[in-house]
């Protein structure tokens, strides 16, 4: 069996008394697949909470480094304390976690180890086989590894374009996007042209709905469900308007992570049109409207040009990759641009700006290797909705 080279661990302790009867619980996933490869419980004896998660994380490296100690390793736990101090950004204080800290660190060195926080709720496999070892009183380690395990896309290859027709020569590294549009507005609710500039809403009740099922379905992205396959996300970028940045960070918060800006991903400018509906626009502009319809120059009265807005875009969509080259990145923003990011990934036309549907809070997925290859996962789904 191919060793897996991206693993994912979920690690959790308990004790019931603090200190009192202790235990804990380690989970590790191959992150290609979602597959559970080993399940740990340990029994602990009398400890404290932040003693056993932290032997739960021990359990669950050992664990992991002992399928591949090459592989790459993302650890999600519901311990802030246990996570930032592993990360660096908290100092160890205590004695009884000074030791410990020191054991997980040595493990941990010189290794490629993401470290993640993560509600309670996500947790759930760890706390059960914490709770397990507690109330058998037992350790147990169950190997979950199949035979022959393949990525649940057949054709699919982690590193390079998976088509064969796709160019060979690419040597630029693998920068995998999730785009995801904001949600609703009580302009997009009335059908109101919402551009770069205006009145800039913020989410309405039911475009925050939008943006916390998204945020279910990005969590999932490398964990299980149809995008297992690909890794998890590791930053967020959004566009500067307020209900992208909304969205974002209810997304981001989910996973534990922080939200950076990029100006040139914000929606293109519809100028004097901005808050009309379409009907109105035709109305009091029956000519400008005739004229910028399918024109790559044309502009809304004081608004953007698809030839100045894919310049703006294509730069920001450069950043990006430059900024996050080799990892997955969230890239919360709006129609325009996200039609802009497809057209680069599917080397076309102007056309590519009218084409695609986009809806509210839909998730589209594109792999880049700069400039020279990509590869479109998935456009405008909208399951999770």
């Amino acid at each position: 069996m191919n060793l897996p080279l991206n693993l994912i661990i979920e690690a959790d302790g308990g004790s019931r008394g603090n200190p009192g009867l202790a235990g804990s619980g380690a989970v590790v996933i191959n992150a290609d697949t979602g597959e559970v490869l080993v399940e740990v419980a340990r029994f602990i004896g009398v400890a404290t909470n932040n003693v056993a998660e932290y032997l739960a994380l021990k359990a669950g490296l050992e664990a992991a480094l002992k399928l591949n100690h090459e592989a790459r390793v993302l650890v999600r736990m519901d311990s802030k304390l246990v996570i930032e101090q592993m990360a660096g950004r908290w100092k160890i204080k205590h004695p009884d976690m000074i030791q410990l800290g020191a054991e997980v660190q040595a493990i941990a060195r010189g290794k490629q180890i993401r470290w993640q926080w993560i509600p309670r709720e996500e947790n759930s496999r760890a706390d059960a086989l914490a709770n397990k070892a507690m109330d058998e009183r037992v350790d147990s380690t169950k190997e979950i590894l199949s035979q022959g395990s393949k990525s649940p896309v057949a054709e699919f290859n982690q590193s390079m374009p998976s088509s064969v027709r796709a160019p060979d020569q690419v040597t630029e590294e693998l920068t995998t996007v999730i785009l995801v549009r904001h949600g609703r507005t009580h302009l997009t609710e009335s059908k109101r042209i919402s551009g770069r500039g205006g009145e800039n809403p913020g989410l309405s009740e039911l475009g925050r709905k939008d943006a916390e099922a998204a945020a279910v379905a990005v969590r999932q992205i490398g964990l299980s469900g149809p995008w297992a396959f690909l890794t998890p996300v590791s930053a967020v970028v959004a566009s500067p308007i307020k209900r992208t940045q909304e969205t974002a960070n209810i997304i981001a918060n989910s996973l534990g992570l922080s939200v950076a800006t990029n100006e040139n991903i914000a929606e293109i400018s519809f100028g004097d049109w901005d808050g009309f509906t379409n009907d109105e626009v035709l109305e009091k502009w029956p000519q400008e409207m005739a004229d910028w319809r399918g024109s790559w120059t044309t502009s809304p009265p004081n608004g953007e040009s698809l030839e100045s807005f894919d310049e703006r875009v294509q730069l920001g969509r450069r950043q990006i990759l430059a900024e996050h080259a080799g990892k997955t990145v969230l890239v919360v923003s709006h129609v325009m641009p996200i039609r802009g990011f497809l057209k680069a990934g599917m080397d076309a036309n102007s056309a590519a700006y009218w084409r695609p549907q986009v809806a509210p809070c839909s998730i589209t997925i594109i792999r880049f290797w700069g400039d020279q290859a990509a590869e479109v996962v998935t456009l405008n789904a909208t399951s999770h909705l």
